[in-house]
């Protein structure tokens, strides 16, 4: 059982004060993912408030090799959001180590 490597969680919550309907949130959020894909490298999903059209819930996720290194990552993520959505956003966020998730019982072979 290898015990290097940590994981990050980041719990996004979105206000999309201008956004008028679904389609307009839509719209935005997409953008908001991809960026957060192909640009930070964070895998993401929507994972709340899908139905109101002025909030949305992100959970992503970033792993890393070294703990240093994956929070410069976390933070830059956290940046980037709070620069994209003056308005409204929050982050909250769960960093962990492999060997922390397995000791809590979660995976391992």
């Amino acid at each position: 059982m290898a015990s290097d490597g940590f994981v990050a969680v980041l719990v996004i919550h979105l206000h999309f004060p201008d956004a008028g309907s679904l389609k307009g949130k839509r719209k935005e959020l997409s953008s908001i993912k991809a960026q957060l894909r192909g640009r930070l490298g964070a895998a993401v999903a929507e994972t709340g408030h899908q139905d109101l059209w002025q909030r949305a819930t992100l959970t992503a996720a970033l792993t890393g090799g070294s703990l240093g290194v994956l929070d410069a990552a976390v933070d830059e993520l956290e940046r980037w959001v709070l620069a994209r959505c003056p308005d409204g956003a929050r982050v909250e966020r769960l960093v962990a180590s492999v060997q922390d998730l397995w000791g809590a019982g979660v995976g391992g072979s």
